[in-house]
């Protein structure tokens, strides 16, 4: 499951020199929030009733309405993180919502920061010169040490019990975002594919201020997705563990094993 690295992927994201943009307390839905008809049966590729949660049991509670499973949601994030420092990191309100939002976004070319479920990593972005060209700097794993230490603790096989069971709340967040007849897990699939189809630079990209912000110089690297750009600020050590925590969530959410991705090719920046 790809909430706890999805909010980490979302936390990696606020790397700019422009001020940050002060975020609403509330996200409003693309579509009413009565809207929350079930998608078809006939039109869902990965139903989540396939997931492999193994012998890690989720919980059994009754799940909370959407609207007031903050605190449920926040203990169950922190417990499947514990030993990290994911409380102190998570935006308490509107967390399912706001995780809904980021995943489903994440394909896409960009990101607002007003429903990232993290809070943004303290300190400004690091950029080093190498050759006379401006590259990210090798100091910024330091920024995002935090957010993956959470993917260090979280244990893929509990993410995905503990997601088969609140699956519910997802599935209406993901509906009350604007898909009334769409189904959140197949999204999630899509965007695990997407993230792990991220290219590995061998060496750290070139920037280029633009507008305030930093931004590829390479135009390949800067078309990719916000997710896929996202990972390359994190690093290739931090880019080659989240993926390798994606393949294992996708394993058990789809009921299969995924062959190893394909080396990717060497992008100059």
């Amino acid at each position: 499951m790809l909430v706890v690295l999805g909010v980490v992927v979302a936390g990696v994201y606020l790397a700019r020199t422009a001020r940050q943009a002060e975020a609403p307390s509330t996200i409003a839905p693309a579509s009413s929030s009565s809207m929350v008809s079930s998608a078809s049966p006939a039109s869902i590729q990965h139903p989540i009733t396939q997931a492999d949660a193994g012998p890690a049991a989720a919980s059994t509670a009754a799940l909370p309405a959407l609207d007031d499973s903050d605190a449920s949601v926040a203990a169950a994030l922190a417990a499947l993180a514990k030993g990290s420092e994911l409380p102190s990191l998570l935006v308490r309100q509107q967390i399912i919502a706001r995780i809904v939002a980021t995943i489903d976004a994440l394909p896409r070319r960009g990101l607002a920061s007003f429903m990232s479920p993290l809070h943004a990593p303290k300190g400004n972005f690091v950029v080093d010169e190498a050759e006379g060209t401006i590259v990210i700097g090798a100091q910024n794993s330091a920024r995002y040490a935090p957010y993956m230490r959470v993917v260090d603790v979280a244990d893929p096989q509990a993410l995905v019990a503990w997601y088969a069971h609140a699956y519910p709340l997802f599935q209406q967040a993901y509906q009350q975002l604007g898909y009334p007849k769409g189904y959140f897990n197949d999204r999630l699939i899509v965007v695990i594919d997407n993230l792990l189809a991220a290219p590995e630079p061998g060496r750290s990209p070139a920037v280029i201020l633009s507008k305030g912000f930093y931004v590829y110089a390479d135009p390949a690297l800067e078309s990719l997705s916000a997710g896929q750009k996202l990972l390359l600020r994190a690093g290739p050590a931090s880019e080659a563990k989240i993926k390798a925590k994606l393949r294992a969530i996708r394993s058990a959410l789809i009921g299969q094993t995924l062959p190893p991705a394909p080396a990717a090719a060497s992008s100059s920046g």
